[in-house]
């Protein structure tokens, strides 16, 4: 068998969604709180580490929590 006969893997491509401009806008907000802003403009998002990455979506998270609980008390 003739080596250039196998077929190449191919990497899966991924589905672009196009991003909700309110999470988008917290998402900015939480990386400018947490001082990432500036490498966000000079790398990109996919420019992070994970580590960045986790602590935006940790905040996140945290926020979230923290607003579905005061509107559940009166």
């Amino acid at each position: 068998m003739d080596p250039h006969d196998i077929p190449q893997q191919t990497k899966k491509k991924r589905s672009v969604k196009k991003e909700d401009p309110l999470k988008k806008k917290l998402k900015e907000e939480v990386a400018r709180e947490l001082g990432l802003m500036d490498e966000v403009k000079k790398k990109g998002w996919g420019g992070l580490t994970s580590r960045q990455t986790g602590r935006i979506g940790g905040y996140i998270s945290g926020k979230r929590k923290k607003n579905k609980n005061n509107k559940k008390s009166p």
